[in-house]
């Protein structure tokens, strides 16, 4: 791995959302790495990786929790250079389309779509204002290849994340502001490994055997196995970062080639 350039994100005020699990957490570290203030928000505690003056405890998929991040953001930071969304994931039941009641399409809209509208509505302006920033947004290969025993209503929910996000880049990009989207496929998180624990001691069988019926049920992953939250948090940090200057509206697959076609 080529090494970080600590002063790569100096003088740069970034906000991650998601940032304490998983990918979102690795963005957070890997920001902090490259010399930027960083914020992030949770429901649940502060990690001890995350200083005190970088955390908000806040629920992101309602409207309350993103005003009171928000104003922290506004009260810790002042102006904000780069936004990057990595909030998601889905508590919807398996069981089809019948099995989602409208309590479960709100909660999967309000969390993968919803807290990134809210939350740029109320950040963007600035950056407006000052004709410079960066938002990432992050999708999921999901958006195309749906799973629809378990996973319909997260994957319409990215799906609408991906197309508000080229529509917000042809409005914001000539004044300035670059808006792209990041799209994984499957990543080794402690959720995914969790996961694969759950399979395993479910079906009796080795915890390599849970690994690939999930490779299996994604039509497989030509690389063998799925991205790391550090690579998944490397793309993020490269396409908001100066380097990426000319990409903008664009949507960066990191799925070690599941999805089949380009």
């Amino acid at each position: 791995m080529a090494r970080l350039d600590p002063e790569e994100f100096a003088g740069s005020n970034v906000v991650v959302t998601g940032g304490t699990k998983g990918a979102g957490a690795a963005a957070f570290q890997r920001f902090l790495a490259g010399g930027a203030r960083v914020m992030t928000a949770a429901r649940s505690a502060r990690p001890d990786f995350v200083p005190p003056a970088s955390f908000v405890q806040a629920d992101l998929s309602s409207v309350e929790g993103v005003r009171a991040f928000a104003g922290e953001i506004t009260a810790r930071l002042g102006t904000v250079d780069i936004i990057a969304h990595v909030l998601g994931g889905s508590a919807s039941p398996s069981g089809g389309f019948a099995a989602l009641e409208e309590e479960h399409w709100s909660a999967e809209l309000n969390l993968n779509l919803m807290s990134a509208v809210r939350l740029d509505r109320l950040l963007l302006p600035h950056m407006l204002a000052r004709g410079r920033g960066s938002i990432v947004h992050t999708a999921s290969i999901q958006r195309k290849l749906p799973l629809p025993e378990s996973t319909t209503a997260y994957a319409a929910a990215k799906a609408a994340l991906v197309a508000y996000s080229k529509s917000l880049s042809k409005e914001v990009g000539p004044k300035g502001v670059r808006v792209n989207v990041v799209s994984p496929g499957w990543i080794y998180t402690e959720a995914a490994e969790a996961l694969v624990k759950r399979i395993a001691a479910g079906s009796g069988g080795s915890e390599e055997a849970a690994r690939q019926s999930i490779l299996d049920a994604l039509g497989g992953i030509p690389i063998g196995r799925p991205a790391r939250p550090d690579e998944v948090a490397e793309l993020i940090a490269f396409v908001a970062s100066d380097r990426a200057s000319a990409i903008h509206g664009s949507e960066l697959t990191i799925d070690g080639g599941t999805v089949p076609t380009l």
